[in-house]
C-alpha cells in the first residue's frame, strides 16, 4: 500500500520528503509508529493497542501526548500531518479535548467537534489572488478554472486532511476538499502552520467555514483538465445550491 504512492503527484508535494524518510525507516522493519518517531513531532507515536477500550482517541492524545497509530495509509498520513503541521494538529486536538470535557462523548458530535473532524480529515487551505477566491466562493467553476487559469500560477492549494491525502493515493475526479473559507498566506509550511493554528477557534469552526473544491480541477494537478470539457461534469462541478457540501463527520469509532 505504501509502495504504490506516487510521490510525484502535486498534492503530495508538501509531504514528499518527510513521507519518504518515514517509509525508509519502516522499510528497515520498524512498525509505522516507531518509524514516525524521531522526526521532530510534537508528540510520540504509539501502537494502536495503547489506546484503552472506550477511551476517546482525542482525549488520549491530549492527556498522554501520544498518538495511537495503525500500520495503514490513513494513519501514515495522519502522522505526516503531525510532522508537518504540529501547531495546527495540536490546536485541533486541544479544541477536541475541550469539547469532550464540556459535553462528553455521545452518539452524535456537537457542531464544533464535527467541524474539527471534517477539517482534520478532509481539509485544505488556499493561498490565491482575490479573483480566484471570489470565483471559488461563488462556485463559478468555469470562471475559476478556465477564465482565471493563468492566476493559478500565483495560487497554492495545500491538502491538510489526512483522509483526503489517503484517498488521493487512488485519485478520482469527484474527490473534493473542504477548503477553509479564509485566504491563506503564501508562505512555507512552518509559517503556514503557525498562521493556521492561530486562526482555528471554536467560534469560527462552529459555523463550518468551508467551501468545496474538487481537487483534480486544479490546473496542473490532473492531465484531464487540460481539456476544458473536464469541467462540464455537473455531478462534480455543481452549481451553487445544487448540493450542500456534506459536513457530517464520521462517528468517533472511525477515528483516527
Amino acid at each position: 500500500m505504501f509502495a504504490a504512492l506516487d510521490w510525484a503527484a502535486p498534492w503530495f508535494e508538501p509531504w514528499r520528503d518527510p513521507g519518504r524518510l518515514v517509509l525508509d525507516r519502516a522499510a528497515g522493519g520498524l512498525p509505522l509508529h516507531e518509524a514516525l518517531n524521531g522526526q521532530g513531532a510534537a508528540l510520540r507515536f504509539v501502537a494502536a493497542s495503547a489506546l484503552p477500550p472506550g477511551e476517546p482517541y482525542e482525549r488520549f492524545i491530549f492527556e498522554r501526548g501520544a498518538c495511537p497509530t495503525r500500520d495503514n495509509l490513513h494513519d501514515f498520513f495522519n502522522g505526516l500531518c503531525w510532522l508537518g503541521l504540529p501547531a495546527t494538529k495540536r490546536r485541533l486536538n486541544e479544541l477536541q479535548a475541550a469539547q469532550i470535557e464540556q459535553t462528553g462523548v455521545g452518539a452524535v458530535r456537537g457542531p464544533v467537534r464535527d467541524a474539527i473532524t471534517i477539517f482534520d480529515e478532509n481539509g485544505a487551505v488556499l493561498a490565491a489572488p482575490p479573483a480566484v477566491w471570489d470565483a471559488l466562493m461563488a462556485r463559478e467553476w468555469r470562471r475559476l478554472f478556465v477564465e482565471l487559469r493563468p492566476l493559478w500560477d500565483q495560487a497554492r492549494l495545500t491538502i491538510v486532511g489526512h483522509a483526503l491525502l489517503e484517498k488521493l493515493a487512488q485519485p478520482r475526479k469527484d474527490l473534493t476538499a473542504h477548503v477553509l473559507a479564509l485566504p491563506a498566506p503564501a508562505c512555507a509550511m512552518p509559517e503556514l502552520d503557525r498562521w493556521l493554528a492561530g486562526e482555528l477557534t471554536a467560534d469560527r469552526l462552529q459555523a463550518k467555514p468551508f467551501t468545496p473544491l474538487p481537487v483534480l480541477g486544479v490546473p496542473g494537478w490532473w492531465p484531464g483538465n487540460q481539456n476544458f470539457s473536464f469541467y462540464d461534469d455537473s455531478f462534480v462541478f455543481r452549481a451553487p445550491g445544487a448540493r450542500k457540501l456534506k459536513t457530517t463527520a464520521p462517528p468517533d469509532a472511525s477515528c483516527p
